[in-house]
C-alpha cells in the first residue's frame, strides 16, 4: 500500500507564504486522486484541494480558493500545497490524503490512504 509522508509545515505570519509537500512511497499514484484536509484543534476535518492525478481535475474549497493552490511533478510521485496570504484561522494540522480508485472529490469517506499530517502556526 502506498505511504504519504508529509512536510513543510511550520510557524509563518499572517500574510506570508508556505509550501507543503506530500511524498508518496510505495507504488505508483499516477491514477489516484490526490488531496489536503486540515483540522484545528476542536473541529471536524475538512477538505482544503484534492487533485485527480489521471485526469488533473482539481476539486477547490470555500477555504482555498483564491489563496490555496495544488499541484505535483511531472512524475506523479509528490503533491504540494501553495498557500498564499495564510491567516490565523489557518492554524491547523494539515493532512495528505489518498483515493486509490480515482474516484473521489470533497467527501472525506472516500479517501482511504493519509498520512502522519504536519503543524501549520499562522500568527497575527
Amino acid at each position: 500500500q502506498v505511504q504519504l509522508v508529509e512536510s513543510g509545515g511550520r510557524s509563518v505570519q499572517a500574510g506570508g507564504s508556505l509550501r507543503l509537500s506530500c511524498a508518496a512511497a510505495g507504488q505508483s499514484v499516477s491514477a489516484y486522486v490526490m488531496a489536503w484536509f486540515r483540522q484545528a484543534p476542536g473541529k471536524e476535518r475538512e477538505f482544503v484541494l484534492g487533485q485527480n492525478l489521471r485526469t488533473e481535475r482539481t476539486y477547490v474549497s470555500d477555504v482555498a480558493k483564491d489563496r490555496f493552490t495544488i499541484f505535483r511533478n511531472p512524475a506523479r510521485t509528490t503533491v504540494w500545497l501553495q498557500m498564499t496570504n495564510v491567516k490565523p484561522e489557518d492554524t491547523a494540522m494539515y493532512y495528505c490524503a489518498a483515493d486509490p480508485d480515482g474516484r473521489a472529490t470533497m467527501d472525506i469517506s472516500e479517501y482511504h490512504v493519509w498520512g502522519q499530517g504536519t503543524q501549520v502556526t499562522v500568527s497575527s
